[in-house]
């Protein structure tokens, strides 16, 4: 294997000094990056780059002198780095980093270390020049914001919690996502591919032709009482009408709240509910590989839910997704349902653009919290445009060439800022693949990225670890050589899983964005920039452009160097969100209060020596599914809403596929014994009040729970039982009951 041993004197960035003053960091401080430096100011990773294509592979590479090294206390030492070069070689366990090439960096937005410093300093010594330049010079706003780019607190001790991003503002994210685009020049270019479940059917759209299909349907949204703030719940599988609703409602202000076509008509309900919509819009059903799914059978479910509780809706717009079901075949409510091939097209190709403020709402998406109800995630206009499409340029490395695969849901967040917005905003050639990755066969993703030339493939690790079970021969037998950058979103991503993505899918020609970020932040806020850093396998590397992270105590002390704890991030950024829908104060609560003066992220996090950030996963009652955030509270009220079953309490377990399991303890009611049909049914509960993805993987008999004496679930001692680290279950002499853990262990296999 070729590779090159690094053993650098490294040093502190030379733009450490500056920003010491005016933001008290501490030389010892390594929350910045370390740059390796050779007397020229040079990076030297990236020389061990440039010299490993004139074939000098084994290079020890040493500091020379430089005016700017501090003392030698403030000098971490990183001894004998192993790196392999992208290109040169698979990445194997005994490589540390992986470089980026020469040519790739060379080509690169941010082609250097230097570069990646020089404007993140920028950022965060002047957010709001960095952030109004950029705003400013790529984005269209029929009327500036005013001289306050932004305004802030985060503190809850000093008043209500409050973030604004170039208020005053108006503009539009549509108009920006489409005629801006074609104002460009790029009328003609493919805005959208889309693959059918079934291999044989696709379509596509271009930027002029996505623009007429997104004003039929904002006109016909105008034309049944739809008005600026009004919100619209949409429930539609990954369709190209998908995307071309969330424009249509945006260029005339509404507020989209799509919901992820995969949970149950009670969730479904409760989001109407919640958000009270003026119009619900779906689809008949969808295939997911060989099984159909009926959704507008859970809709009629949901607005018989929601009515019952007080919130009716008018209009239900149902697409008719041939491939999937027949119109006839399909139940039908006569002055509710409308079909959308028989009005939408109807209705003029050109709609005036709805004007609104940077701080108007954009759109609603509730994720899972550690309480039974959902939040309602408020996103808003300027900031969140700005952000994504930022982020979407960088993290990727865009190039006006790439065609763009992003394998997430708009169901999500993911769906909303890097299938639809941020690649829309920068003008990009977007797939949308309707069906199932693994159908007819696990080579799927691969045919269809041969098949549309795909550059950029973008998924999650859970998807990366189930393809690399079913075999490297599923990947090897299709070209994949348009591929240019791979990109992991929704959980972190195993080294092991991470190398075989790197070496197999990209063929180690590849470098992988590793993203981490949330519903909440609106865009990535760790993630490598392909061109400039060194990878390490399963870790998301630095901040991006603005964001400061830190690390704290548990008492909510920031820690220097090589630590671990609790993942927060001072001061706000333009993509975060701005409250949660109808409940500002919840907001607070759970993101602000635990720890003063920072958002509290819900994650851990550790920093290693040379100030890579690795994430380690959630520390509040939220289990990571497959990159879907599920509140323990959630599963354990539909289990406990089962009539047989007593009391329950779920913890994550680590899922080889899946990343995180969820396992349930489940107590039945008095004289119901253990059973595979009792087992069954509940797991169908779950199901049908959350959705499958929420379907606990393991189910536990619990005769009893283990409980401190003031009736508090000892959740730890359940984590440690589930995981099998039963020499790890601590002090159990505070129980009430301590003779419940033997029972609870006696049963684990049961």
């Amino acid at each position: 294997m070729k590779s090159i041993s690094i053993s650098p004197r490294p040093i502190i960035p030379l733009l450490l000094p500056q920003l010491e003053h005016r933001y008290k960091i501490s030389r010892l401080n390594h929350r910045l990056p370390l740059l390796h430096l050779d007397s020229a100011g040079r990076s030297l990773l990236l020389m061990a780059s440039l010299n490993n294509h004139n074939h000098n592979h084994n290079h020890h590479f040493r500091h020379a002198d430089s005016t700017a090294s501090p003392p030698s206390s403030a000098v971490a030492k990183i001894s004998h780095l192993k790196a392999v070069v992208l290109g040169d070689a698979p990445a194997s366990e005994e490589d540390d980093v992986v470089l980026p090439s020469h040519e790739f960096s060379r080509q690169a937005l941010v082609p250097s270390q230097q570069k990646y410093l020089e404007m993140y300093k920028a950022s965060i010594e002047n957010p709001a020049g960095f952030w109004s330049g950029i705003a400013s010079s790529e984005f269209y706003w029929k009327q500036r914001w005013g001289d306050q780019v932004y305004s802030e607190n985060l503190d809850v001790r000093r008043g209500n919690i409050k973030i604004e991003w170039f208020k005053g503002g108006i503009t539009n994210v549509c108009y920006n996502c489409l005629d801006r685009n074609i104002d460009a020049g790029l009328a003609d270019k493919i805005a959208l591919y889309w693959e059918s479940n079934e291999p044989g059917f696709d379509a596509t759209l271009t930027y002029s032709q996505l623009l007429q299909r997104v004003c039929q349907l904002a006109n016909y949204l105008k034309s049944v009482g739809v008005r600026k703030g009004d919100a619209v719940v949409v429930y539609l599988p990954m369709l190209m009408e998908l995307p071309i609703t969330m424009l249509a409602c945006t260029r005339i202000g509404a507020v989209h709240s799509v919901v992820f076509a995969g949970f149950s008509s009670e969730s479904l309900a409760q989001r109407i509910v919640d958000c009270k919509p003026k119009v619900v819009i779906t689809c008949n059903a969808v295939k997911r590989g060989p099984k159909t799914i009926f959704l507008k059978d859970i809709v009629d479910a949901a607005l018989i839910d929601s009515a019952n509780k007080g919130i009716s809706v008018d209009v239900c717009l149902t697409y008719e997704n041939q491939l999937a079901l027949k119109r006839e075949k399909t139940k039908w409510k006569e002055g509710r349902d409308i079909w959308w091939e028989d009005v939408v097209p109807k209705y003029p190709t050109s709609c005036d653009v709805e004007w609104v403020d940077a701080e108007d709402p954009h759109f609603l998406l509730y994720t899972s919290g550690s309480t039974g109800k959902p939040k309602g995630v408020l996103h808003t206009t300027g900031g969140y445009m700005v952000y994504t499409a930022t982020t979407f340029k960088y993290a990727f490395d865009y190039k006006d060439s790439d065609v763009y695969w992003c394998t997430a849901d708009c169901g999500w967040i993911t769906g909303h800022s890097y299938v639809t917005y941020g690649p829309m905003l920068n003008g990009a050639t977007i797939l949308l693949y309707e069906g199932a990755p693994n159908y007819p066969d696990p080579g799927r993703c691969w045919d269809i990225v041969d098949k549309y030339k795909v550059t950029i493939f973008y998924t999650a690790p859970t998807l990366v670890r189930s393809l690399m079970r079913d075999g490297d021969e599923y990947v090897t037998r299709y070209s994949r050589k348009s591929l240019r950058v791979l990109g992991s979103v929704g959980e972190p991503i195993n080294p092991s899983a991470w190398r075989w993505f790197f070496n197999v899918v990209g063929g180690s020609r590849c470098p992988i964005s590793d993203t981490w970020w949330q519903t909440e932040t609106g865009g990535f806020m760790i993630t490598p920039l392909p061109g400039a850093w060194p990878q390490k396998p399963g870790s998301a590397t630095f901040p991006f452009f603005g964001v400061q992270p830190v690390i704290v105590d548990e008492k909510g002390v920031e820690l220097d160097g090589e630590c671990s704890g609790y993942l927060c991030v001072k001061s706000s950024w333009p993509g975060a969100f701005r409250t949660l829908y109808g409940d500002h104060e919840r907001y607070e609560t759970t993101y602000f209060k635990p720890f003063p003066g920072y958002y509290f992220t819900g994650d851990g996090c550790s920093r290693d020596k040379d100030g890579y950030h690795w994430l380690t996963g959630r520390v509040d009652d939220v289990i990571n599914v497959s990159g879907h955030r599920i509140g323990t509270a959630e599963v354990e009220s539909a289990l406990v809403s089962h009539p047989q079953c007593a009391e329950a309490a779920v913890v994550g377990v680590e899922h080889q596929v899946k990343g995180q399991g969820i396992y349930a303890f489940v107590t039945p009611v008095e004289g119901i014994s253990y059973s595979e049909e009792l087992r069954k049914s509940l797991i169908l509960t779950v199901r049908t009040q959350i959705g499958a993805f929420a379907a606990p993987d393991k189910i536990h008999w619990a005769p009893a729970l283990p409980k401190t004496r003031s009736g508090k679930i000892m959740r730890r001692i359940l984590r440690k039982i589930a995981a099998r680290q039963l020499d790890e279950l601590g002090d159990t002499s505070t129980l009430a009951d301590p003779g419940v853990v033997d029972q609870l262990i006696k049963l684990a296999d049961t």
